[in-house]
């Protein structure tokens, strides 16, 4: 994909902002761990980085469920699959 690099950084916001949700909601994290967390799984990457952005093929509620539960949440959490409502009306909701 390509995208400006407000584009790209607006996305980034919104994805960490996701991830530290899902893990301090669903995981148990502290807010600040939380943050951290996020801030490491979804770290910066520069325009010229090969694939920048992979990590957003998939939602962070995906990645973080992962991170809590394993590669198999959806079997094991069917309750999990999907994004809670929650979730998605913090995710539709601009900084």
């Amino acid at each position: 994909m390509t995208w400006t690099e407000a584009e790209y950084l607006d996305y980034l916001q919104l994805e960490r902002r996701g991830y530290a949700w899902v893990m301090e909601h669903h995981g148990g994290l502290a807010p600040e761990e939380a943050r951290r967390a996020a801030l490491e799984h979804c770290p910066y990457e520069p325009a010229e980085a090969s694939f920048r952005g992979l990590v957003f093929h998939d939602e962070a509620w995906h990645w973080a469920m992962m991170s809590i539960h394993g590669d198999r949440y959806a079997v094991e959490h069917p309750e999990l699959a999907d994004p809670s409502p929650d979730y998605l009306v913090l995710q539709r909701c601009l900084p």
